[in-house]
């Protein structure tokens, strides 16, 4: 056993993946888990709706709006160091979440937990890709993707779970251990790296555009149904946006040590990798989020239930991501990408076929496709961006890839709901002519949610759920043609070769002829 645990060449690197995705696993669970506590909570706080609301929102909002940060600020003082703070943070507001005596300090939980979220996300990519030859970075990357699809996939069926048989306060209890073991086997395992080639100064002018553009964005995205796409505050925030985004890329171009290189997007492989991480997310989120309320609203499936019958999809990501890495380090990312996109594209478009009255039966086939096909987008999506930057650029190109991932799917839940809602209400117009506007307003609000009324008449009932499940199947044409699209940005400018040209690796020290663990360790 002591010398399993010894380190050498051989095995480092894979002790320190397995430290990685215990951090990412936590980091993705939280994405979703959550969902399934809110009854819960909210009936043990007493919580507001603008309550509820603001425990999944202020998640979402710190840690899409400081990825980039996070990112950058690894690079400067040390990637493994910004890493652990990340991950001590996220498990110390685990914690206080769990022992939150009101919805308010919940709130504030949420908040801190994704500041931590944001400081640890970029690290697990950064890291694998300094720890990673580019000859194994494929492999390592897709374990790690792997890892990633399934936190999201099993984190209702896990949530769910708790809830059930523990209590929604457990939820952010298992993040104590998982964090523990992740920042002993990296103080343990990994080593630190940084941008040698900057001050350690932080672009703080840059920050602060950033941070206030993509906070107002991402507040106009997750509210935008609620307070409606025309309103004051939301016409307001999308022009704060704007302005503000538009700030960052001028000082951006001043500065001596950006926030955001943009040379990066001067490499059509990281320019494509960016494109498909924003838009296969914003499919992929909207497809997880909307048919899983529509199995559990419109079939009848409990939380749970719900959860157990997405397995095909975990099941298959888990199992497709190494071996799509492996392909990557192979043959390039450029083919296996477009292959798992066009997979995407054809579950998505096999999941807008629905109805009132399907059932399971049809639907399971869309999640093995659906599953094969991001089995073989995450893993070539990622290794093409970070195989594209030079390694001591690697924080911030994680940061960036990562922000396009989580603004993508907010932008796919809220473009997506948004039609819903639209759609629907012009259905329940045709429905329900008799029933007074004010009523088939409130009942086209629920629609975006998934709500459907109970202890209404049963011809409003019967007709508020046909109008979910084809406004639905519209939301999930669209998000297919978002797909389609995604594939045609991949086949054009990612690079069919494993490194882009003039990204060259930093010499990596010879590993030992007979490693002490196993190369699948970790």
């Amino acid at each position: 056993m002591t010398k399993r645990l010894r380190l050498n060449e051989g095995n480092r690197r894979w002790w320190t993946l397995g430290a990685m995705c215990f951090a990412l696993f936590m980091v993705m669970l939280d994405n979703t888990a959550v969902n399934v506590a809110l009854p819960s909570i909210q009936r043990d706080l007493d919580a507001t709706i603008a309550g509820l609301e603001w425990t999944m929102n202020a998640y979402t909002l710190s840690f899409a709006v400081l990825l980039v940060t996070g990112g950058r600020l690894g690079d400067i003082f040390g990637r493994r160091t910004v890493f652990l703070i990340g991950v001590v943070l996220f498990a110390c507001m685990s914690t206080f979440i769990g022992f939150s005596q009101s919805d308010t300090w919940l709130v504030i939980g949420r908040l801190l937990q994704g500041v931590g979220a944001a400081l640890m996300m970029p690290g697990t990519l950064s890291i694998i890709s300094n720890t990673f030859p580019p000859e194994e970075r494929g492999k390592a990357i897709g374990t790690w993707a792997g890892v990633s699809g399934v936190a999201l996939a099993i984190g209702p069926l896990i949530g769910g779970f708790l809830v059930e048989h523990v209590s929604w306060q457990s939820i952010f209890f298992v993040n104590v251990p998982i964090a523990v073991l992740c920042v002993a086997v990296t103080l343990f395992a990994a080593r630190d790296s940084r941008d040698e080639t900057v001050e350690r100064a932080v672009d703080l002018p840059g920050v602060a555009t950033i941070t206030i553009g993509l906070a107002a964005l991402v507040l106009a995205l997750v509210e935008g149904n609620a307070w409606g796409w025309g309103s004051a505050r939301i016409i307001g925030l999308l022009a704060l946006s704007v302005v503000a985004l538009t700030a960052f890329v001028l000082v951006e171009r001043r500065v001596r040590a950006p926030v955001v290189d943009f040379a990066f997007f001067r490499s059509p492989t990281f320019l494509g990798a960016s494109l498909v991480a924003f838009t296969v997310t914003f499919a992929m989120l909207a497809s997880f989020f909307f048919v899983t309320l529509y199995m559990q609203n419109i079939l009848g499936y409990s939380p749970l239930e719900a959860g157990v019958r997405s397995l095909p999809t975990t099941v298959l990501v888990m199992l497709m991501g190494p071996i799509a890495g492996r392909l990557v380090d192979r043959i390039g990312p450029r083919i296996p990408l477009v292959i798992g996109l066009l997979l995407v594209a054809v579950a998505i478009f096999w999941q807008s076929r629905i109805d009132v009255d399907t059932t399971y039966g049809f639907l399971v086939g869309s999640f093995v496709v659906l599953g094969l096909g991001l089995g073989f987008v995450m893993s070539p999506m990622s290794t093409a961006a970070m195989n594209a930057v030079v390694r001591e650029k690697a924080g911030v190109a994680s940061g960036v890839v990562t922000m396009s991932r989580m603004v993508g799917g907010t932008f796919g839940v809220a473009v997506i709901g948004a039609l819903v809602t639209s759609l629907g209400q012009s259905k329940l117009d045709d429905l329900l002519p008799a029933v007074p506007q004010s009523v088939r307003d409130r009942l086209a609000e629920g629609l975006g949610t998934g709500a459907v009324p109970s202890g209404a008449p049963p011809q409003v009932v019967s007709a508020t759920r046909e109008a979910f499940v084809s406004a639905l199947s519209t939301g999930l044409t669209v998000a297919t043609a978002v797909v389609l699209v995604s594939a045609l940005c991949a086949w054009a400018l990612v690079g069919r070769v494993r490194r882009a040209p003039g990204v060259e690796p930093i010499p990596q020290a010879p590993a030992p002829e007979a490693p002490a663990v196993p190369e699948h360790v970790g």
